[in-house]
C-alpha cells in the first residue's frame, strides 16, 4: 500500500467562530483507494502560507510511501533540515498527515483506531466545556460571572461533570505579568459564583493562557483554592517548566498544562520537573496519535494523568477521542459542548456526546467522514486574523474595570 495524493482545505469557519477562525482538513488517498483524512492544528502563520508547507512536507516524506510505516515518517519529517528538534509548525504538519495516516490503517483493517493503539479501555469518555454564555444583546459574554454561573448550570444539567473558564485576561503577546487586584477579584467572583450555583455536581476548570509570573500565579493560586478547582491551566508561559513547578508547589490545586506543547521531548521536561499532573496535548499539534500515545505512557509511569486539549475541528476531536478511548490514565476530555453547530454540520455524522460523556466511535479508522459540499461551500478561508491572536499591547492596570459582585 502506497499514498498516491494530497488534499488540503482550509475551511473558515462561520460566525461566531467557535472552534478557531479556520480549520486545515488534509485528505490522503492510496494507490489502492483508501481515503485518509487528517487535522492539523497549527496557528502561527496564516493558511496561505501553510498550505505550501504541507505540500512540501507531504512531497519529501510521505508521498509513495506506505501509511503503515508511521515512526519512519515521523522521523523523517522531525529531523527535515537536519533539524531534530520539535518545531511547532512542523508537528501540526506531521500530526495531521500521521492522523491521515491511522484514518487509512484503520479502515484497512476494519477496525477503529483506538483499537490498533491498545485496545479500548473506555466505552464513554468523560467531558467538560468552555462556557459560552450569551447576553441579552445575543452577544458572547466571557467576562460576567452571574452570566457564566447561569451557563454553568445549564451545562451542568444537559450532563457535564467538569466546565471551565479563563476570566485572568487580557490575554496579551506581552505575557509574563502580575495580575491587577481587579482581574484577580474577577478571577474570584467567578469561581465563587460558579461553585455557588454548581455546588459538588461539576468540578471547575480555571484556565490563564499563561499569562502570569509565578509570583502572580501563587497570588492567585491562594485565593482560588477555596473553590476546590480540578485544575489551575497554564500559570505561566510555556518553556519554563522550572517556572510552572514553583506554582506547583505553592498550591493544592492540581497544574494543567500541554495544548502549545509538542513532543514526547518537550512533555518529558514537564514530567521530570514535576511542573504538572495533567497533560493537555492536542493531538493535531503534538505529533499525531503514536505521539500522543507515548507521551499518555510517560504520564502513567509518572501518576499523571491526561486531559487532552481541543479548540479545533471534529476531525482532530475524533482523532483524540480515539487516543482517550485507549488510554488507562485518561482523566477527561475538552467538547465544544455537545459538538453542534458547525462541528456537526460539516460531518456526515456528527461526534456523540450523551449526558455529558463522549461515545467514542467503533467505526474502522477515525469513524468520522467530511461533508465535501459543506467544506466546499466555506473554503477558502480569506480572512487575515490567525486561528486565535492574543492582544497586541500589554496589559493596562488602570483601564481594567473592578469586577462586579
Amino acid at each position: 500500500m502506497k499514498i498516491a495524493s494530497l488534499t488540503t482545505h482550509i475551511v473558515a469557519v462561520p460566525p461566531p467562530h467557535i472552534g478557531g477562525m479556520y480549520w486545515i482538513f488534509v485528505r490522503l488517498r492510496t494507490e489502492c483507494g483508501i481515503e485518509g483524512v487528517g487535522e492539523i492544528y497549527a496557528t502561527a502563520f496564516h493558511p496561505a502560507a501553510m498550505t505550501a508547507l504541507i505540500d512540501d512536507v507531504f512531497e519529501r516524506y510521505l508521498l509513495g510511501h506506505d501509511p503503515h510505516r508511521i515512526e519512519r515518517f515521523w522521523r523523517a519529517a522531525y529531523s527535515s533540515g537536519f533539524t531534530q528538534r520539535p518545531d511547532p509548525t512542523m508537528m501540526g504538519i506531521i500530526s495531521g498527515l500521521e492522523i491521515a495516516c491511522w484514518d487509512i490503517i484503520g479502515k484497512a483493517a476494519g477496525r477503529p483506531v483506538c483499537d490498533l493503539l491498545g485496545g479500548t479501555v473506555h466505552e464513554k469518555l468523560r467531558a467538560y466545556t468552555y462556557l459560552y454564555p450569551v447576553n441579552a444583546a445575543g452577544e458572547y459574554d466571557y467576562n460576567d460571572p452571574d452570566l457564566a454561573a447561569d451557563y454553568a448550570v445549564k451545562m451542568v444539567e444537559m450532563g457535564f461533570t467538569a466546565v471551565k473558564f479563563d476570566p485572568a485576561g487580557p490575554y496579551t503577546d506581552y505575557s509574563g505579568h502580575q495580575l491587577s487586584l481587579a482581574v484577580m477579584d474577577r478571577c474570584e467572583a467567578f469561581c465563587r459564583k460558579i461553585r455557588d450555583a454548581i455546588g459538588s455536581r461539576a468540578d471547575i476548570l480555571f484556565g490563564t493562557h499563561g499569562q502570569m509570573v509565578p509570583s502572580s500565579a501563587i497570588r492567585l493560586a491562594r485565593r482560588l483554592q477555596k473553590y476546590d478547582p480540578l485544575w489551575f491551566e497554564e500559570p505561566v508561559p510555556p518553556g519554563q517548566e522550572a517556572a510552572m513547578a514553583e506554582v506547583a508547589r505553592a498550591t493544592s490545586i492540581p497544574i494543567s498544562t500541554g495544548e502549545r506543547l509538542t513532543t514526547k521531548y518537550e512533555f518529558q521536561h514537564v514530567l521530570e520537573e514535576k511542573a504538572a499532573s495533567i497533560l493537555q496535548m492536542n493531538v493535531a499539534r503534538v505529533g499525531g496519535l503514536l505521539e500522543a500515545k507515548k507521551i499518555a505512557g510517560m504520564a502513567e509511569a509518572q501518576y499523571a494523568q491526561i486531559a487532552p486539549h481541543l479548540y479545533n475541528g471534529p476531525v482532530g476531536a475524533a482523532a483524540s477521542i480515539q487516543l482517550s478511548a485507549a488510554t488507562p490514565n485518561f482523566l477527561i476530555h475538552e467538547a465544544i459542548v455537545d459538538f453542534s453547530g458547525f462541528h456537526a454540520e460539516i460531518l456526515k455524522t456528527k461526534l456523540c456526546v450523551e449526558d455529558g460523556y463522549i461515545i467514542p466511535s467503533r467505526e474502522p479508522g477515525l469513524g468520522v467522514e467530511l461533508d465535501l459540499d459543506v467544506v466546499e461551500r466555506h473554503s477558502p478561508y480569506t480572512g487575515a486574523r490567525l486561528h486565535l491572536q492574543m492582544a497586541s499591547e500589554p496589559a493596562d492596570v488602570k483601564a481594567l474595570a473592578p469586577a462586579r459582585g
